[in-house]
């Protein structure tokens, strides 16, 4: 066959594909929406008459390829493979059908495709100038590639699904088949033959009816992927600056043939600069924020990803740590693209006052609670435009725009915080880094918005509010503890007061009296460090368990009955603070006293129990039932007693709970009650074999 014919067959066999996919990828630019995978449908199928174009252009003048053309068959491959990526499943899913070894590569091949966009735009591409075979073999593997994802994506489909998308895999498989058999030819006979090479073009626009065919079966091609905002974010930044860089490419392709000595000069200086030109505006905030809406305006029916937005939105107010005012502006501010706002909320003294800044100085004024726009925004919940307050402030029905809030440099939108019907805040938020219009879906994300930080920020100040609540609460408790305390201190006084006047010119009682006063002396000191809140540190450290009894007893020798000690074990020490345990121990006696007639008997034993040491304290007097035990003996603030305060017993097994002992109590009415404090013993070949 001669060129001539050649010529004109490959010129009508590409331009029939050409024609053939342009027809098919037209009319999903106005119908999309309603398809599934429509984006990247429109996309392969324009990709793919844009090659099949170039191609018929190219086969005018007798040449298999160009630039233009390499590069849009590289970008012809990579859309329909990302697109049978997409019709398999979702990769990012750890059970998603897709088999985790394809995974990583999947990703190499994106990053090969880029590179081979770069290298056709470089003229390194072209099969005519590299006399190498490591263009043939890369095309090869594109086509390998494409032949996989077409068998998984068929083969992890159900009955019904395969149904749907056979024609689909089809038509994309014969595709990517023949290319196979291409490139493989020409692999292998260091050449590529023109008839094949002319006849692929009617190959594809067999596949064009296979596809059409496969598309009105859509509705049936249900796959785990929604391609997300994020993801249409990146692929658009990563695909824009292939196509960037494949222009960039080209021009400096053609500098380097036609700048003849200062050609490759050229070609290199031109190129450093386009990719200091990309990571430029790939860094700027302002064509990511364009990006973003540009994206959301044209592809999505809606504007915002609620899924992932809010999940942003919650994640960035319930990060640890302060500045929760900070962050509610950031968050509110990232829902329109805002650089930066301020946060006002409402105080005791009834006004709102600015807390919060991100990203802007925090102003000094304060908005009365009364003020038109305060009532305003807690009557109507309404986001208000400053931007259109100014152009047509008769929206704004009685709204009186406080002066300092028109000067606010850039000043843009105004947020309510809302707690139900009530102002608890307001927001102001910066113009946005790109244009965003406000219709009906933004106003009403900001009102949700508005009223979910207001939730968060009223957590925290109940929160704050509790914390000061408990130590209130706190001092009020050790308050109760030194009020039983100086109750104690003052019966044995108002004892020892009693009996002064028979027993006053009597040594020995002279001398308990001395001691007794001492004793109270120094315990109200204590009080008084501790209601002066003068922190004491507690020192644990072994006690003797019969002394501290025993001082708890001679505490209580005046009362009546007195109180017995029985040592049957001596020597035996615990691990706590003496002064602590010696009230415990008191105010078991002193209860065990106060519940037992004067001819009754009140006897404490000291006795080791295996590994621990028992306080025993018996009495004969008028005894518990076990519903008053199990309900309200260790309840605080409940006492049978007409002077009692109720918290001693409730004190008493705190302490021992905290020392690791345990509080036990068996007692039958009009029998008697008898209290054991069971504590570890304190070894000190224990403890250095346990620290050992």
């Amino acid at each position: 066959m001669d060129s001539v014919s050649l010529t004109s067959i490959a010129t009508y066999s590409y331009g029939l594909a050409a024609i053939g996919f342009l027809l098919l990828g037209v009319p999903l630019l106005t119908g999309w929406r309603g398809r599934a995978h429509g984006p990247l449908l429109v996309a392969a199928c324009l990709t793919s008459a844009f090659w099949a174009g170039s191609l018929a252009w190219a086969a005018t003048d007798l040449m298999m390829w160009t630039g233009l053309s390499d590069g849009f068959e590289v970008a012809r491959n990579a859309v329909w493979s990302l697109f049978l990526v997409v019709l398999l499943g979702d990769w990012r899913d750890p059970d998603s059908k897709l088999p985790l070894g394809l995974r990583p590569v999947l990703f190499g091949a994106a990053v090969c495709y880029v590179l081979a966009l770069v290298a056709a735009g470089c003229g390194y591409w072209d099969l005519a100038l590299l006399e190498s075979v490591l263009p043939v073999t890369a095309r090869v593997m594109q086509a390998v590639g494409g032949m996989l994802l077409v068998e998984q994506a068929y083969r992890n489909k159900t009955t019904q699904e395969r149904w749907a998308v056979k024609f689909a895999c089809l038509g994309i498989g014969a595709m990517f088949a023949y290319d196979f058999y291409l490139y493989s030819h020409a692999m292998l006979f260091r050449e590529v033959d023109p008839d094949i090479w002319a006849a692929r073009g009617i190959i594809n626009a067999l596949t064009v009816p296979l596809l059409a065919l496969s598309m009105r079966r859509a509705k049936s091609w249900r796959s785990p992927l929604a391609v997300s905002r994020r993801a249409m974010f990146h692929s658009a930044a990563l695909f824009g600056s292939a196509i960037y860089l494949l222009a960039m490419g080209s021009a400096g392709y053609y500098l380097r043939y036609f700048g003849g000595s200062w050609g490759t000069v050229m070609q290199v200086t031109f190129l450093f600069g386009a990719l200091l030109l990309l990571a430029g505006i790939l860094f700027s905030g302002t064509f990511r924020a364009w990006l973003k809406v540009f994206i959301s305006k044209h592809f999505y029916s809606y504007g915002y990803d609620y899924r992932e937005e809010w999940m942003r939105f919650t994640r960035t107010l319930s990060e640890a740590g302060p500045h929760l005012g900070e962050r509610t502006v950031q968050a509110v501010a990232a829902l329109v693209e805002s650089p930066g706002g301020a946060l006002w909320q409402r105080r005791e003294s009834g006004n709102f006052e600015p807390v919060a800044g991100w990203d802007v100085p925090l102003p000094d004024v304060s908005e009365p609670a009364d003020s038109a726009l305060c009532r305003f925004l807690e009557s109507t919940q309404w986001v208000i435009d400053l931007g259109e307050y100014a152009d047509e402030p008769e929206k704004y029905e009685g709204l009186i725009m406080p002066a300092w809030l028109l000067a606010w440099p850039r000043g843009w939108l105004v947020v309510p915080l809302m707690m139900g019907s009530k102002l608890s805040g307001f927001v102001v938020l910066q113009t946005a880094r790109s244009r965003v219009k406000l219709n009906w879906e933004v106003l009403d994300l900001l009102e949700i918005a508005g009223s979910q930080a207001a939730s968060y920020l009223a957590q925290q100040d109940a929160a704050n509010e509790l914390m000061v609540a408990r130590q209130f609460e706190s001092f009020n408790r050790m308050s109760t503890f030194v009020v039983h305390d100086l109750k104690n201190l003052v019966s044995q006084l108002s004892l020892m007061n009693a009996n002064a006047a028979r027993h006053k010119d009597n040594p020995e009682f002279q001398a308990d009296m001395l001691e007794t006063v001492s004793l109270s002396v120094q315990k109200m000191r204590l009080m008084l460090q501790k209601l002066s809140r003068i922190d004491v540190e507690e020192k644990p450290m072994p006690l003797a368990v019969d002394q501290v009894v025993r001082q708890a007893v001679a505490n209580k020798a005046a009362f009546e009955p007195r109180p017995r000690l029985e040592v049957r074990d001596s020597g035996l020490r615990v691990l706590a603070d003496r002064e602590r345990l010696e009230r415990v121990v008191g105010h078991l006696i002193q209860n065990a006293i106060e519940a037992t007639p004067k001819d009754g008997s009140v006897i404490i034993a000291v006795d080791q129990d295996g590994d621990a040491v028992r306080i025993e304290i018996t009495d004969t007097g008028e005894g518990m039932s076990e519903d008053f035990i199990r309900e309200r003996l260790f309840k605080p603030f409940e006492s049978t007693k007409s002077a009692g305060m109720g918290i001693g017993v409730f004190e008493s097994r705190e302490y021992i709970n905290e020392l690791g002992g345990r509080l036990e109590v068996s007692s039958r009415p009009a029998l008697g009650t008898t209290f054991k404090v069971i504590l570890p013993l304190y070894r000190r070949d224990a403890l250095l074999e346990r620290a050992a």
